[in-house]
């Protein structure tokens, strides 16, 4: 099955775990995504994710956290940049989510980085999503 956006479908899989206040969210493997789970996992966002499989069918598994009284370790997720409309930020314009509370996570040429980096770095790129 061929998908048009699959950061986006990502994202969905992983918000419609959550409502289901599953432990883990299945999607098929791409670096790009396995690249937003390593920044979602070092932000604390997620507890844990793993590649399964070989060749042409591996999976991406996202493992959830949640607190104490299940309070759910993302409370958002919005796609930014899609393929109908990209959106891009210049090195001075990364956005901000929530003040700072947030994260932003950009694609840029020196890879794939949450705004304060981009920041840190002086270097823009294409906004993915936010996260808080």
């Amino acid at each position: 099955m061929s998908l048009s956006d699959p950061i986006a479908d990502m994202l969905t899989r992983v918000r419609n775990a959550h409502a289901a206040e599953l432990t883990m969210a299945e999607m098929p493997h791409s670096r790009m995504k396995s690249e937003i789970a390593r920044i979602l996992k070092r932000e604390g966002y997620i507890r844990d994710y793993t590649t399964e499989g070989g060749g042409g069918k591996r999976t991406l598994r996202v493992y959830l956290k949640y607190g104490p009284d299940q309070e759910k370790g993302i409370q958002g997720l919005r796609r930014v940049s899609r393929p109908g409309l990209r959106t891009y930020a210049g090195s001075a314009q990364v956005p901000r989510v929530l003040g700072g509370i947030g994260v932003a996570i950009l694609s840029t040429s020196s890879g794939v980085m949450t705004d304060k980096e981009a920041r840190r770095q002086k270097v823009g790129g294409e906004v993915l999503c936010y996260v808080w």
